[in-house]
């Protein structure tokens, strides 16, 4: 089976779908699935996306492992709702987490969304939380007798 997303005129996601693989015979008339796809949606592009693609690297679906084969990494992510399409680069960028998050080139093979401070250093009984609001981590750590996630001050 293939994957297809479905792209506005601002080079956002607004649908995936499972449909034929690139390799099935098509309807007469067309020259690829995704032009086919696309003419059951007035407005929207279709490109075809790889579920078992993830920053550039792509993933055997039995094992998880990287693949022995890197020639089926496909437009760097699996698409999803939200997500961006770069279309200079031709690949999907996953959706902006948070508005005041900016990409950074450096991270990953392809680059992500980066907050605008980094995380603080936090001990194993810790964890964080990104507070828009204030622009910055919230720290919470575990209460063992309550058993719950509470705010540090």
């Amino acid at each position: 089976m293939g994957h297809y997303a479905f792209i506005d005129e601002n080079n956002i996601v607004v649908e995936v779908i499972t449909g034929k693989n690139e390799d099935e015979q098509l309807p007469t008339g067309f020259t690829s699935w995704e032009q086919y796809y696309q003419s059951k949606r007035e407005n929207l592009t279709c490109l075809q996306t790889s579920y078992n693609t993830y920053d550039n690297v792509h993933y055997d679906q039995n094992t998880g492992e990287p693949s022995a084969d890197q020639t089926k990494a496909f437009r760097g992510n699996f698409s999803a709702i939200g997500g961006i399409y770069d279309a200079t680069k031709d690949i999907f960028l996953p959706s902006k987490p948070h508005d005041s998050w900016v990409w950074d080139n450096t991270i990953g093979n392809l680059g992500n969304w980066k907050p605008p401070v980094d995380e603080p250093t936090i001990t194993e009984n810790q964890g964080l939380q990104w507070n828009e609001e204030t622009t910055s981590w919230d720290i919470y750590e575990f209460n063992t007798d309550l058993e719950i996630w509470e705010l540090v001050e």
